[in-house]
């Protein structure tokens, strides 16, 4: 296949790195400055550093020339650019099916990927989703990786992940677009919760029931979206979850690290230098839950602290005070 992958972050560029292993890649940031440093380092310094950029890696930052041709459009840019994105490719006049790799809500409206491509796209060409437990590092090192591809069409969703699939990238197909998406997103801010518990010290058991009660609340918010039970049970459900909230290369469970210390939202981010789609979800998860009614104590307790409304200390102490209830969904 030709894939153009736009979006040149860590994210982007391990995709780009796997890829092009069997594929004809481009790799195209909106940055001409960015590009500059790809072109002369033949490395993401920036985003993923210590990766060898393939020679055969084609790196642009001119989107007309990125989609001329291609068989598939890889969206790696954050959810706060995706909009943007999509109308950018429609401008073009290039129509080209879309698979976007972004997790998160747009900001104030709390719409899922999948809407804004579906206002900005429907009807030009294919679209869906990837997803799952994927860091970026390991991917571009060539270690094993499970993902998601939904589509509402399952035609779609089956040839694309049959084609992007090798024994190092593993791509398994789904139609459940609704539920891969609020894995996705919830997930990013239950990470940021177990992020917590592990800098107060609270151990593995902590993690655990912090780890199955956030599951309960990403299953309340996705079914009732529309998604699928079963879906919250494979990859992009539970897979990713555990994943981000026990592995250290998570930028979200880095924040909840260092909340737990005590550091300002603000000195946090700057610190990373990079995306935290939690901190951006929790506010539109929070949103949802309270238009549709539903019980997210974890999720409202992280908005609680991001806000800086309570500390994490007291934040713990309110969720463990709470009265016990059934187990049962």
């Amino acid at each position: 296949m030709k894939i153009a992958i736009l979006g040149a972050g860590a994210w982007g560029t391990a995709l780009a790195i796997s890829l092009c292993l069997r594929h004809q890649v481009t790799l195209w940031t909106k940055f001409t400055d960015h590009l500059a440093e790809l072109t002369s380092l033949r490395e993401n310094k920036s985003f993923l550093p210590d990766f060898p950029l393939p020679e055969s890696l084609s790196l642009t930052a001119d989107l007309d020339s990125a989609l001329d041709g291609v068989d598939l459009a890889l969206i790696v840019v954050p959810v706060a650019a995706l909009r943007e994105t999509m109308r950018s490719i429609v401008a073009i006049g290039k129509p080209v099916p879309v698979v976007w790799g972004c997790k998160g809500f747009e900001s104030k409206v709390a719409k899922l990927p999948h809407q804004i491509v579906g206002e900005e796209y429907a009807g030009i060409a294919p679209y869906g989703v990837l997803s799952g437990p994927s860091f970026a590092q390991e991917v571009a090192q060539g270690l094993p990786t499970a993902l998601t591809l939904a589509s509402h069409d399952e035609a779609f969703a089956q040839s694309v992940s049959a084609k992007l699939h090798s024994n190092l990238l593993r791509i398994y197909s789904s139609t459940d677009v609704v539920g891969v998406e609020i894995g996705g997103a919830v997930k990013n801010v239950i990470t940021i919760a177990a992020g917590i518990s592990d800098g107060m010290g609270f151990g593995h058991n902590a993690r655990a029931a912090l780890i199955t009660r956030g599951l309960l609340e990403m299953m309340r918010l996705g079914i009732k979206l529309g998604g699928g039970k079963e879906t919250f049970m494979g990859l992009s459900g539970v897979g990713d979850l555990i994943l981000t909230c026990t592995g250290d290369l998570s930028r979200n469970r880095r924040v909840g690290l260092m909340l737990a210390k005590g550091q300002s939202l603000a000195e946090i981010l700057e610190k990373l230098g990079h995306v935290a789609e939690g901190v951006h979800a929790a506010e539109e998860v929070q949103r949802l839950s309270q238009t549709l009614d539903i019980e997210m104590p974890i999720i409202q307790a992280v908005c609680r602290i991001l806000n800086e409304e309570i500390s994490a200390r007291e934040a713990v102490e309110q969720l463990l005070a709470r009265e016990p209830t059934s187990e049962n969904f």
